[in-house]
């Protein structure tokens, strides 16, 4: 089973844990666009990705200092809500062992990446339009190479946003991908709904959940995960799509948003 989550907006600079053990399967590709953006003003890449100017400023110098050799584990380099449920510091030597086999992260720059590949900070989000034709769809230059990257039989559990998740889906069989879906409770209708933090921690502890029980039985057996305050709803489920809803979301301390 291979599990897909997502790069975040949001990066340090060097992240303490766990050294790099692996380099990126796709950083050649990587090297090519990281040498385009840098001829790339300021003011440009302000305008490309919608920045502001310090954003800009930021983003500038963070392509400039960029290099193949990376400063920190993947996973240990993205700040957000799925990295916030992921919560990979509390996991074993062998949870990371069998994350580094299963769990892979889909990026703009590098198309995909290993829990523990060494990477760089930078900001390019896989649905951004770079100026040159070359560039102007990630999803026509990534093409099928990510899903190349992927084994050819087994699950996919997919826990990606649809801007990454459309990078790689399109060249699967569909009958081996689960896309979980995390819906909430609404306190005035009663209702589920969707809840954009709610499902981005919750879409990390999913994967956390899997790295850790590695339930066995296939795509069948992820109907178990009950992390946060969700259960499976079979009445809003598909086997595609398994819903989980939550009356009280318990993930709030995971999210300075929600603290």
């Amino acid at each position: 089973m291979i599990v897909l989550i997502q790069t975040s907006k949001t990066m340090r600079a060097a992240a303490a844990g766990t050294p790099p053990t692996g380099k990126p399967a796709l950083l050649d590709r990587a090297v090519e666009l990281v040498d385009y953006v840098r001829t790339l003003s300021e003011e440009r890449l302000a305008a490309v990705m919608g920045l502001s100017g310090p954003l800009a400023t930021r983003t500038h110098e963070q392509f400039a200092a960029w290099g193949t050799d990376g400063q920190g584990a993947a996973v240990e380099s993205f700040l957000g809500d799925i990295y916030s449920g992921l919560q990979v510091a509390a996991f074993a030597a062998d949870d990371r062992e069998h994350a580094d086999r299963h769990l892979r992260i889909l990026s703009g720059l590098y198309g995909i990446l290993s829990p523990f590949d060494a990477i760089s900070p930078y900001r390019l989000e896989m649905g951004c339009r770079l100026p040159d034709p070359r560039y102007a769809s990630l999803y026509a230059y990534w093409g099928g190479t990510i899903a190349d990257q992927l084994p050819r039989t087994g699950s996919i559990v997919n826990l990606a946003a649809g801007e990454y998740s459309r990078a790689v889906l399109p060249h699967l069989d569909a009958a081996r991908v689960v896309t979980p879906k995390f819906l909430s409770i609404d306190a005035a209708s009663g209702r589920p709904r969707f809840v954009a933090v709610h499902a981005k921690i919750a879409r990390g502890a999913f994967a956390r959940w899997l790295v850790r029980t590695r339930p066995t039985g296939g795509i069948g057996a992820v109907s178990a995960f009950s992390d946060l305050g969700y259960q499976l709803d079979p009445s809003l489920s598909t086997d595609a799509e398994p819903a989980f809803v939550c009356e009280e979301f318990l993930g709030k301390g995971l999210s300075v948003r929600l603290t």
